[in-house]
């Protein structure tokens, strides 16, 4: 294929783009809601509905083939992202920002689950399978770079504002604004770098009917794939510790100590999760990769979910004794990081593993909403969890203990991911490298 740009111009800042408003949509609103004065159990419902766009997007992706081209859908989509920015920006001021903000956040998340479908058939249509392959872990690094602006740079750049202003809808705003700024430049520079592929146009040989038949045969082939029972329960429960922790461990985090959090500041939140948390995320996936290559993914499945789930003993650790010392936390949280990490690879290949055979595309669709599913459910009650076990005084002490018991909580359905993983059906040969290069 010849071109007259190379892809280094546009994959970098594509999936920057792909991967910031997945994190300001699922990370940046837990933290901002919780500085705004809302209450646990409030955001973690209303934000955990987020998620829903990722949940449905296969029964939409289809139809992005009969209009229009992949690049339109993408600019197009990275414009409307960058309006939604300005729109939450805009509103956080205001008296009514809650119910406000949370609307324009579900029409971003349908804007960016809309852009992740469009940029990904994009990169197929414009690179070689050789291409494809020799840039994947390009993309996925600057996916990773997002994931340290949205978690880390753009929470400590709000932390910053916020104690040097004391104003915190101006500080989040002034996040927000940046974000719009930054996705109305990436719109323009878009549409004017990426190549036009040749075979980037609306398909012309089917129709919604077509699309509509193909894919009821598609899902109800998925529902007929063997040992399927225990297949969804390991997608919906494998991760369900996690479900529940992810929506609180920030709250705690910046909580005062008098109501059992570790009275973190904002930008201290964002180092962490930036950079700490990041860098033992990605440490511990490479660890997983590099384990299931040699023993398989059957022999390495119980010591990752025992990764996956014991290392939530230290949030029970850091809520029992509340430390100070900014390196115990982090440190800790390194650990934790790690361990979901190393525990979270088996997951996905698990996904990988099951979508083999006919429509293995559509099929792996299926799995990673379900994987959204089980993150979105759980997560909508941490809340409510944690306000009805603040007063169970089962440590002894007087005082708060929603997020004692609430972690402790966390290790109890750890019970449901080793038991999802005993029901669960894998070849003992799938992830050897031996096998895989065959």
């Amino acid at each position: 294929m010849s071109r007259s740009r190379s892809p280094w111009w546009w994959i970098p800042t594509l999936y920057v783009a792909e991967g910031l408003p997945y994190f300001a949509v699922n990370t940046l609103t837990v933290l901002m809601y919780v500085r705004m004065g809302i209450s646990l159990s409030e955001m973690a419902f209303f934000t955990g509905w987020l998620y829903l766009p990722w949940v449905i997007k296969p029964f939409w992706s289809p139809f992005i083939d009969l209009f229009r081209t992949k690049k339109w859908w993408t600019v197009s989509m990275e414009g409307l992202i960058a309006l939604c920015m300005a729109a939450v920006a805009f509103l956080l001021p205001t008296s009514f920002f809650f119910a406000a903000t949370l609307f324009v956040f579900w029409l971003m998340a349908f804007f960016s689950a809309t852009h992740d479908i469009a940029a990904d058939g994009y990169y197929m249509l414009e690179l070689t399978p050789h291409e494809q392959a020799a840039f994947v872990g390009v993309r996925s690094t600057f996916y990773r770079i997002a994931s340290i602006m949205g978690q880390g740079g753009l929470v400590i750049m709000a932390g910053k504002l916020e104690e040097h202003t004391g104003d915190v809808p101006f500080s989040w705003a002034s996040v927000f604004y940046l974000l719009s700024a930054f996705f109305l430049i990436v719109t323009l520079y878009h549409w004017r770098i990426m190549p036009h592929p040749n075979d980037d146009r609306p398909v012309s040989d089917v129709n919604s009917h077509t699309i509509i038949k193909d894919f009821a045969g598609t899902f109800v082939t998925f529902f007929k794939k063997p040992h399927v029972g225990s297949a969804l329960a390991f997608m919906l429960l494998y991760r369900f510790p996690e479900a529940l922790c992810i929506k609180l461990v920030q709250p705690f985090l910046v909580a005062p100590r008098a109501s059992g959090g570790l009275e973190m500041t904002t930008s201290q939140v964002g180092f962490v999760n930036g950079t700490v948390g990041v860098i033992a995320l990605l440490a511990g996936g490479i660890a997983g990769g590099l384990a299931i290559a040699r023993g398989g993914l059957r022999h390495w499945l119980w010591p990752m979910a025992l990764s996956l789930t014991l290392p939530c003993l230290f949030y029970c650790f850091l809520a029992m004794w509340q430390p100070e010392n900014f390196v115990v936390i982090s440190t800790t949280i390194f650990i934790e990081q790690f361990g979901y990490g190393f525990g979270f690879t088996a997951y996905m290949l698990y996904l990988i593993y099951f979508s083999r055979g006919e429509s293995q595309t559509s099929h792996y669709a299926f799995c990673t909403a379900f994987m959204a599913l089980g993150m979105m459910l759980p997560g909508m009650f941490a809340g409510w969890l944690h306000s009805v076990s603040d007063n169970l005084h089962i440590f002894g002490s007087s005082g708060p203990q929603g997020f004692i018991n609430f972690f402790w909580i966390v290790i109890i359905s750890s019970i449901a991911t080793l038991t999802v993983c005993r029901l669960v059906h894998i070849d003992p040969a799938f992830g050897k490298k031996e096998t895989s290069a065959k």
